[in-house]
């Protein structure tokens, strides 16, 4: 196969374009959408720390930290400052990577576990300033964050369910443009820097890799995209305060990557999903009315404990990388079967 048809063959455009198809026809289906809506958001977060931790080697467990930028940003803007929605909406990205700019130029210069518990300090650090400064709400939030776009309908539940769809259609947007963004920079001559991080920060430095500098950039991204779901997130549920961006809620990104697989383009969509659904069902079977009330919590966190064992001792890779590797094997195997006579049809005796 020469160097074209390997590319074509390893392009993700056509499982793009099949995905979002499918991700804008699902909505059409769904009698409530906010479970929906957070699943996507959670795989565009995904999909950046993905980035991070997958292809730049690196360790993160604070992306809430952006997000909550992202949606400080839609409130402060709309309902602090009275500014038009649609102008916060653009802001917040932009404000979000000026901050893991900011922050990310001595933070990256830790490694391992430092890094990841420094980016949990930064987390809590906007927990607690969202506590204190009046502009942030002080601890109570802030409430009646205006629609992104006003719909001329007097009906209010008919409001409120176009709206809906309108902010999950956004959400397929930016998941898409994630997935491109995240495709072409890592297929780029930058990506193989980046790549080479993951292998040793050392020997990429000895290659000309600037590696302060190539951490950075991808902390940015990554950050750019949790600023767009914490701005989105504003929009959609219009409150915001400190309990809104809980720790818990950025371990769940980085389960979601490892369990969809780091360092694979689709590794966050797939993590999100199982990670998403498999939340949801526990949280079904913990509330079911013949479940006790001290039973229901625990079961749920058992069960939650024991897939993701399961999944990290047979699947240590992820779903994807594993998934796909028996795929390969198998159309290796098919195609080394159809070369071989023998071993289609044995002689007859």
């Amino acid at each position: 196969m020469n160097l074209i048809a390997r590319v074509r063959a390893r392009s993700p455009y056509p499982q793009i374009v099949a995905v979002t198809i499918v991700a804008l026809v699902v909505p059409l289906v769904l009698p409530e959408l906010t479970f929906y809506m957070q699943l996507l958001m959670s795989a565009i977060v995904v999909v950046g720390l993905s980035l991070f931790m997958g292809y730049a080697g690196q360790a993160a467990l604070g992306q809430g930290a952006f997000v909550a930028v992202g949606a400080l940003t839609v409130g402060v803007f709309t309902v602090q400052w009275h500014l038009p929605p649609l102008l916060a909406l653009v802001c917040a990205p932009i404000f979000a990577a000026a901050v893991a700019a900011l922050i990310g130029w001595p933070l990256l210069r830790l490694r391992g576990h430092y890094l990841a518990f420094g980016t949990i300090a930064i987390l809590l650090l906007v927990q607690a300033l969202m506590g204190v400064i009046p502009l942030f709400g002080r601890g109570i939030g802030i409430n009646g964050i205006p629609p992104l776009i006003v719909l001329p309908i007097e009906d209010a539940q008919t409001r409120n369910s176009l709206l809906k769809l309108i902010y999950v259609v956004i959400a397929v947007v930016l998941l898409v443009v994630a997935l491109i963004l995240s495709h072409r920079v890592v297929s780029s001559r930058f990506g193989r820097g980046i790549r080479a991080l993951a292998g040793s920060e050392s020997a990429a430095a000895s290659a000309g890799v600037p590696v302060l500098g190539s951490k950075l950039h991808v902390f940015v991204l990554a950050a750019v995209f949790a600023g767009l779901v914490g701005a989105l997130g504003a929009f959609y549920f219009p409150f915001i305060n400190p309990e809104s961006f809980p720790p818990d809620q950025s371990f769940e990104y980085v389960i979601m990557a490892v369990v969809g697989g780091v360092g694979t383009l689709w590794g966050g969509l797939v993590g999100a999903i199982a990670v998403g659904i498999l939340l949801k069902l526990l949280n079904v079977l913990a509330t079911l009315p013949e479940m006790p009330a001290v039973m229901g919590p625990t079961l749920q966190y058992a069960g939650y404990g024991l897939v993701l064992v399961l999944v990290l001792v047979f699947m240590p890779k992820g779903l994807v990388p594993t998934i796909t590797a028996a795929w390969e094997r198998r159309s290796a195997a098919r195609s080394v079967a159809s070369k071989d006579p023998a071993v289609v049809s044995a002689p007859e005796e």
